[in-house]
């Protein structure tokens, strides 16, 4: 059964996947013009965002994400260049994370937020292996995390297309996933 304050219920009991470990901030996935666009016009102000440096081990990470796209990423986060990514306080905790959740509005959140802790990886779908994950500990395997989270394979697969259609990224299924999003977008 679907529970729509799952993520709520974990902000509430102690560290989440909006919690990194400080000194790990490298790791923290970038967020796009789109995106930031998308938060500051949510209300959040430009205090809610970070620059990061484009180390290799961020690199490294972002390559297990997006096999086989290694030139795009190098494109997109060039060495010695920068991206941004969510504020993180002293103790790791995103700025963004209140007692209840995100402040966010869901449509505001960044992509990778809102398809955490699920991946598309061409036909499949990845559960990652985020251990303080309310949803994760509560629903065994990826059908009961689906519906925990109220969720649908073909929901996480759009909202991963809009995420390579934000950063630039060519269509991997044909481009139909993509005509799908810009035709969704224009009504």
């Amino acid at each position: 059964m679907a529970d729509p304050h799952v993520c709520a219920r974990c902000a509430a009991s102690g560290p989440t996947c909006c919690t990194l470990t400080p000194g790990q901030e490298e790791f923290c996935f970038p967020l796009s013009e789109i995106e930031r666009h998308r938060i500051l016009e949510a209300g959040a102000g430009k205090g809610f965002f970070a620059q990061e440096a484009n180390t290799s081990a961020f690199l490294d990470n972002l390559r297990k994400l997006f096999p086989g796209e290694d030139e795009r990423l190098d494109e997109l986060f060039p060495a010695r260049g920068a991206h941004f990514r969510l504020a993180t306080g002293p103790d790791g905790e995103c700025k963004l994370l209140g007692p209840e959740g995100c402040t966010l509005p869901r449509e505001a959140r960044p992509y990778y937020c809102r398809l955490f802790p699920l991946w598309p990886q061409r036909s499949e779908v990845m559960v990652f292996g985020a251990g303080r994950c309310l949803a994760r500990q509560e629903a065994h395997g990826l059908n009961a995390i689906l519906r925990l989270l109220g969720e649908s394979k073909e929901n996480l697969r759009h909202l991963h297309g809009r995420l390579r259609l934000a950063w630039g990224f060519q269509p991997r299924d044909g481009g139909s996933l993509f005509k799908d999003i810009l035709n969704r977008n224009a009504s």
